[in-house]
């Protein structure tokens, strides 16, 4: 699984499949159960990780008591990254949507296979160069657009990252409640409820057991009306 889950991630895909399995014995799995938390806001960042099965949220807590969700891991993403970098505290809580296995490695360990394979170097630099061009259109997205606008942007990266074919529509390939919407989006529930319904009227989305299907080529039109 370590390796196979290394072929995943955009950074140690470069390496090839021996110096794959070399590394690999520094990786540990750990497997979490639905909202378990893998790590919290504050905590010491001395683990590296990388999405293995299921997904993962990474949540940032308000001064208000709410939650917001800066973003859903997928399998071969990186999490908790930069803070190991830094060696800083993990600046939000990750926490597990689904029974999900993950694969971690110590900070000091991560270093040293940089030293060894300086080209990770550069993959992750622009690992997380692309991370932040992510974020920079996340919140120029709410401080710009209509919530609608937002919830639809968000649909269709999402069924563009983990979306599977569901008779003429994508399914996003994990449940998603529009309380983790509103908080993905910045809006309320009940204005998410509302927006969602009104999608499903005109044919745009569907759900059925928690799963959300979109019909991609529909949403774009409503974006570029």
């Amino acid at each position: 699984m370590i390796v196979d889950t290394l072929k995943k991630s955009e950074v140690f895909s470069v390496l090839k499949d021996k110096e794959l399995k070399q590394i690999s014995t520094l990786f540990e799995i750990v497997k979490y159960k639905n909202n378990e938390t893998v790590f919290g806001e504050g905590d010491p960042s001395d683990k590296f990780f990388i999405l293995a099965e299921g997904n993962v949220k990474i949540l940032k807590h308000t001064m208000m008591g709410k939650d917001i969700i800066l973003e859903i891991v997928s399998p071969g993403d990186i999490f908790g990254g930069v803070a190991v970098l830094d060696n800083k505290p993990y600046p939000a809580t990750a926490q597990a949507m689904k029974s999900t296995t993950v694969i971690k490695i110590r900070r000091q360990n991560l270093l040293k296979i940089m030293e060894e394979y300086p080209i990770l170097k550069l993959e992750i630099v622009k690992y997380f160069s692309d991370k932040l061009r992510d974020a920079h259109e996340m919140l120029k997205n709410i401080a710009t657009e209509s919530v609608e606008r937002r919830i639809a942007s968000l649909l269709l990266k999402l069924s563009e990252k983990v979306g599977v074919e569901d008779s003429g529509y994508k399914q996003i390939a994990f449940p998603l409640t529009r309380q983790e919407i509103s908080e993905m989006v910045g809006t309320t529930v009940e204005t998410c409820i509302r927006t969602m319904s009104k999608f499903q009227k005109k044919g745009m989305i569907k759900s059925s057991n928690g799963r959300i299907s979109i019909k991609p080529d529909s949403l774009r039109r409503h974006l570029e009306t």
